[in-house]
C-alpha cells in the first residue's frame, strides 16, 4: 500500500476532528476553538482543546497533541493503517490499492482473527458444558463469579488432542498452526496445543483476540502456558487487559501493572478495573513506553516474596534508560505471602487501595536495593555501592535527569556513609549563582536548609532571632515559616534548652495550628545534603555547619545591599543610556555578581577622577 502524502493531508482535510473527538469527549465551543476535559489524563477543568481550522487537538495540561490519525491510533488503540481506513471510510475516500504481497498478509491475517474468535466462543462453550465442571469448581474456588467470567470471556480448553483441531477444521491445520492453536511435530500430525486448561482470551488494544493464556486445571507443570508468538501476537509488545483497562486508566488517571491473569480478573471483579499484566515475562521496553503513552507514572504491584522483589528490580533497571521528565514509575510491594488477589479477597478494594498509598518511587527502590546488597562494613564494599550508584544514574541518557538522580542518591549515600562539611566559600557561590536566576533554584534550598535546620536545633533559633528576621526569604511560603519560627522561639523562654526531639515536636504542634503546611522530613531530590539534616550527625559539627550557613546567607544579603545601592550612585552620575550601554558591554563579561560589583566600583571611580579634571 502506497499512503502519500498528498493522500494523507486530503484525508486529515476531510474529516471533522471536532465531530471525531465528540463522539467520546464532550466539547464545548469556545471561540474559533472547542474545548473540553482531556481524556488522556484525569482533569476537571477542561484544558484540552480542538482546533478544527488547524486540524490538531492539544492538551495545555499533559502536553496530548496530535491529527485525526493520531487521535484513533493513540486514543482508540489502532494500528496506523487501521485508522486510516476507519477515517477514509468515514470521509468517503478510497484507500490506495494494496500490492500482491500486502493484501495477501491483510487477507491472512483478517483469516487468523477469525479463528481466535472462533477458537474463544468454542472454549467459552466448553467452560459451560458437562466437561468444564473442574474448570467451573477452580474458578468457583478462586471466587470468580460467572459474569466476571462472561465478561473476560474465560472458557475451557478440553484434555484431548484434537478437539479443537476437529471443531475449527474450516480452516485448515495451516491456519490454526500458524495462529498457535496447533503445535506440528514433524512427522506427527498437528494437535491441540491446549488441553486440561482454564482458558483466558487475550487481546489487543482493538478487544480483537489474539492469543490465549492457559492454566492448568489440577496438578501439572506449567502452570501457565501462553500462545507462541505469531503474526497477531507479540508476548514482548502485549499487555493483559489493555483493552478493558484504558477506558478505566482515562477516567481514573493511573495504571496499574500486576504479575497474572488472575490477579486483573480479581482486581476487576472488586472494582479496579485499570490494572493490566505482562505475559509472564519481565517487562520489556515496548511494554514500558506504551504504559507511558497512558500515564507519566505507572503503578507496578509486585508479590511480597523474593521473586517479586527481583521482578520490580529488573524493571526498575529496564526502566533507567528509557527514562525522560515527567516519565517514571511507582512500586507497590504487596504483604509477604500475599499477591493482588489474596488481597482483595482477604480485605477487599478498600485494603488494596491503603496498599497503593504506600507506593515507592523509582529512585527510593534503586536505593534500598543497593544498599540491602552492599557490603558496607568496609571502605572497599562503601566505595563500591558510591560506583554502583553513580552507575546507576548514568544509565539514564537524559542529562538534566541523570544528574537529579545522582543528587538524590549520592545524598542518600552521603547522609549515611558520612556528611560532607560545609564549605563557606562553595555556599557564597551557591548562593552567587541562585541570584542570577528567577525561580526556586539553589537559594531557595539554602533558606529551606536553615528552616529544618533551625527545627532540629532550637537554641540556634534563639540565639540568631535578630539575624533570622532579617534575612530575606523571597518566598510566601518560607516567609510564613520564619514566622512561625521565630514566633515559637518567643512564646517559649525554655525553647532554647529543650532537646531536638522535644523542640521539633513542640514547633510542629505550634505550626500545625497555622495555615503553614506541616514540615515535612527532608526530600532527597530536592533538599541539599548538610550535616544538620542527618540524626547521626555529631550534633557539635551540626551546628557549627548550620551557623556557617546563617553568616554566609547573611553576609551575602550585605553584600547585595551595598551592590544596589552601588548601582543607584553609580547611576546618579550618569545618563541612562550611557548606562544601560556600558552595563550591556561589561555585564557580558562579567563571570559572578563579584565581578560586576568590582567593575562597578572601578567605573565609579574613573567617573569621579574625570569629573576632578574637568573642574
Amino acid at each position: 500500500m502506497s499512503l502519500t502524502p498528498q493522500f494523507l493531508d486530503e484525508l486529515r482535510a476531510r474529516t471533522s476532528l471536532s465531530a471525531l473527538i465528540g463522539k467520546t469527549v464532550k466539547l464545548q465551543k469556545a471561540g474559533r476553538e472547542y474545548k473540553g476535559c482531556c481524556p488522556f489524563h484525569n482533569e476537571k477543568t477542561p484544558s484540552f482543546y480542538v482546533n478544527d481550522d488547524k486540524g490538531f487537538y492539544h492538551c495545555f495540561g499533559c502536553s496530548a497533541h496530535g491529527d485525526a490519525i493520531r487521535w484513533m491510533t493513540d486514543q482508540r488503540g489502532l494500528p496506523f493503517i487501521d485508522a486510516v481506513k476507519e477515517l477514509a471510510q468515514a470521509a468517503g475516500l478510497e484507500v490506495p490499492a494494496q500490492d500482491r504481497r500486502a493484501a495477501q498478509k491483510a487477507e491472512r491475517a483478517k483469516g487468523l482473527h477469525d479463528a481466535m474468535a472462533d477458537a474463544a466462543a468454542w472454549f467459552s462453550e466448553q467452560l459451560g458444558g458437562l466437561s468444564g465442571g473442574d474448570a467451573r469448581e477452580l474458578l468457583t474456588r478462586r471466587r470468580v463469579t460467572p459474569e466476571t467470567a462472561r465478561a473476560f470471556g474465560l472458557g475451557f480448553a478440553p484434555d484431548s488432542r484434537g478437539k479443537l483441531k476437529a471443531a475449527l477444521k474450516d480452516y485448515g491445520d495451516p491456519a490454526l498452526i500458524e495462529c498457535g492453536l496447533l503445535i506440528k511435530v514433524e512427522g506427527k500430525d498437528p494437535y491441540d496445543r491446549f488441553r486440561g486448561r482454564l482458558m483466558i482470551p487475550i487481546r489487543d488494544a482493538r478487544g480483537r483476540v489474539i492469543a490465549f493464556g492457559g492454566r492448568i486445571i489440577g496438578e501439572g507443570e506449567p502452570k501457565y502456558l501462553n500462545s507462541p508468538d505469531t503474526p497477531l501476537f507479540d508476548k514482548g509488545r502485549t499487555l493483559y487487559n489493555l483493552d478493558r483497562a484504558a477506558p478505566a486508566v482515562r477516567k481514573s488517571g493511573r495504571v496499574l501493572v500486576v504479575e497474572g491473569y488472575m490477579d486483573v480478573i480479581a482486581l476487576a471483579q472488586a472494582g479496579i478495573a485499570e490494572a493490566v499484566a505482562p505475559l509472564g515475562t519481565a517487562l520489556t521496553e515496548n511494554q514500558l513506553e506504551r504504559l507511558w503513552r497512558m500515564v507519566d507514572v505507572p503503578t507496578l504491584c509486585f508479590d511480597g516474596d523474593a521473586a517479586g522483589q527481583k521482578a520490580a528490580i529488573r524493571a526498575a533497571h529496564r526502566a533507567l534508560p528509557l527514562l525522560q521528565p515527567g516519565k517514571s514509575l511507582s512500586f507497590v510491594t504487596l504483604p509477604q505471602g500475599q499477591d493482588p488477589d489474596d488481597l482483595v479477597q482477604e480485605k477487599g478494594a478498600a485494603g488494596f487501595e491503603a496498599v497503593l498509598t504506600r507506593a515507592t518511587p523509582l529512585s527510593d527502590l534503586l536505593w534500598q536495593a543497593e544498599i540491602a546488597q552492599a557490603q558496607t562494613d568496609t571502605p572497599e564494599g562503601r566505595a563500591a555501592l558510591k560506583q554502583r550508584l553513580e552507575e546507576l544514574a548514568q544509565q539514564i541518557p537524559h542529562k538534566d535527569l541523570a544528574y537529579e538522580y545522582k543528587r538524590a542518591l549520592m545524598s542518600r549515600y552521603f547522609d549515611v556513609f558520612g556528611i560532607r562539611r560545609v564549605n563557606a566559600a562553595a555556599v557564597h557561590q551557591a548562593v552567587a549563582e541562585a541570584n542570577r536566576h528567577v525561580g526556586r533554584g539553589v537559594e531557595y534550598s539554602l533558606k529551606r536548609a536553615v528552616l529544618l535546620g533551625l527545627m532540629r536545633y532550637p537554641h540556634v533559633l534563639c540565639r540568631y532571632m535578630d539575624e533570622i528576621s532579617r534575612l530575606d526569604m523571597g518566598d510566601r511560603y518560607l516567609n510564613d515559616w520564619r514566622h512561625h519560627l521565630l514566633d515559637a522561639a518567643v512564646n517559649d523562654p525554655h525553647l532554647s534548652r529543650k532537646d531536638a526531639a522535644e523542640a521539633e515536636s513542640l514547633i510542629e504542634q505550634i505550626m500545625a495550628t497555622t495555615d503553614v503546611h506541616p514540615i515535612d522530613a527532608r526530600d532527597y531530590t530536592r533538599d541539599l545534603a548538610f550535616s544538620f539534616f542527618s540524626k547521626m550527625s555529631d550534633p557539635a559539627i551540626a551546628v557549627r555547619d548550620l551557623e556557617k550557613v546563617i553568616e554566609v546567607m547573611l553576609e551575602e544579603s550585605e553584600t547585595r545591599a551595598n551592590r544596589e545601592r552601588a548601582v543607584e550612585a553609580f547611576r546618579a552620575d550618569m545618563t541612562e543610556d550611557r548606562f544601560a550601554e556600558q552595563t550591556r558591554c561589561h555585564a557580558a563579561h562579567a563571570q559572578s555578581l563579584d565581578q560586576l560589583y568590582r567593575w562597578l566600583e572601578a567605573a565609579r571611580d574613573l567617573a569621579d577622577k574625570q569629573a576632578g579634571e574637568a573642574a
